[in-house]
């Protein structure tokens, strides 16, 4: 089919219906090769600005109208708002594409709307539920980040992703004659677009964000690591070049054969993947390790830049319960550092209740630990005791770390 509307289409129906992940289902998709440029960017351009693409197919529809009419209004509308293509195409297209697709009985209603929209009569909220539509972030969220952020919220709000983050191992001198942006860390470039190539396989880079690669960097070398929460192993393997033996724990089994493959495929032969639940004590791990890195789950609200879907499914009531998963894994884990060993924590999110604060109630019971200054050449701000990136500094990113020293 080469209407430029249905790949789009099948990837977003795909996120909004079945809550898939957009890179898995950007991957699984078969996409046609002449409009995959147009509509990776359609696909991301759609949920960057969801909160305001639903605004906009309010101002049209009287009724929430049905997910399939919903999904291809919002294609539509963003190649009309944000890509500036005439509003005659845009309609024959998303028409044409509903009656591909069986769907015929919606097309009055769909042609009707579009030529129908003006985005002047758009009105957008004012105060915090302006922002999060403007920004598309979750309400909740923006509140937190305006009360803790103040004056600079909004910088960090619209901060965009730095770029595509590659990771070389050898043989970088051949790609730098495309435009790219440096970064702090040797051998990381930042590329506007960058498509995998047969070295990719065999190992010369790898795709790895600057916050990994910044959370990495605050770890010291040693000889025993157990990389906690681990999948899908960037940090490991980058981090089995300056650690002699490293183990990488992860919950699911699937996501434990990704980090086997992602070492077989850098070529690192000392990372032991191994599946467990870091929530759990192991009692052969207890004092075993000198280093003992914890990058727990959380909110990730720091990457949505590079992952707009992730607003989608953001929820305020499950902070709490993230935020006890994060003092169990990091209460846990403690007890595998040997004494004068380290303990990092670490964070793809912007708010200090998933930050300093859990590491507050941490310290209160668990005394024997005391926060250490870390140091990262990725600018930064020092927290009580760690350091938050900020994605208007930090390429888009927004993440946290920490380092704990055992007495």
């Amino acid at each position: 089919m080469t209407n430029p509307f249905y790949d789009p289409f099948v990837i977003l129906n795909k996120v909004y219906g079945a809550g898939a992940h957009l890179k898995l289902a950007l991957a699984e998709t078969p996409i046609e090769e002449l409009n995959r440029a147009r509509t990776v960017k359609t696909v991301y351009g759609v949920l960057e600005h969801d909160a305001y693409l639903t605004l906009c197919v309010r101002s049209v529809a009287s009724k929430n109208p049905k997910q399939v009419v919903r999904i291809l209004l919002k294609i539509a509308l963003y190649n009309l708002i944000f890509l500036g293509k005439p509003k005659y195409m845009v309609t024959d297209l998303a028409v044409d594409l509903l009656k591909r697709m069986g769907k015929g009985g919606m097309a009055g209603f769909v042609n009707a709307a579009l030529r129908a929209f003006d985005a002047e009569k758009v009105q957008l909220p004012i105060g915090e539920e302006g922002l999060a539509v403007r920004y598309n972030y979750p309400l909740f969220a923006v509140r937190r980040i305006v009360a803790q952020y103040g004056a600079r919220a909004e910088d960090i709000l619209k901060a965009k992703s730095g770029g595509v983050s590659v990771r070389f191992v050898r043989g970088e001198e051949d790609y730098l004659s495309r435009p790219h942006q440096k970064t702090p860390f040797e051998h990381v470039y930042l590329f506007e677009h960058f498509a995998r190539d047969a070295r990719f396989f065999a190992g010369d880079y790898t795709f790895q964000s600057v916050g990994s690669i910044a959370i990495a960097s605050v770890v010291e070398g040693c000889e025993d690591l157990l990389d906690a929460c681990a999948a899908p192993g960037g940090k490991s393997v980058l981090l089995a070049q300056r650690c002699k033996r490293v183990t990488a724990c992860e919950l699911h089994p699937h996501r434990v054969q990704l980090i086997r493959e992602y070492c077989a495929r850098m070529g690192v032969e000392n990372v032991t993947a191994v599946q467990g639940d870091s929530t759990r004590l192991r009692a052969e791990w207890e004092g075993a390790f000198d280093g003992v890195l914890c990058d727990v789950p959380c909110s990730g609200l720091g990457t949505l830049a590079e992952n707009p879907d992730l607003a989608l499914n953001k929820r305020e009531e499950d902070l709490a319960g993230l935020n006890e998963v994060q003092l169990r894994i990091l209460q846990t884990c403690a007890r595998y550092v040997k004494a004068g060993g380290a303990l990092y924590y670490s964070t793809c999110s912007l708010l200090e209740e998933e930050n300093d604060r859990v590491l507050s109630r941490f310290l209160q019971t668990n005394t024997q630990f005391h926060a250490e200054e870390a140091a990262c050449p990725l600018p930064h701000e020092r927290t009580r005791y760690g350091l938050q990136f900020l994605p208007d500094t930090a390429f888009g990113a927004g993440f946290y770390v920490a380092k704990l020293r055992r007495q």
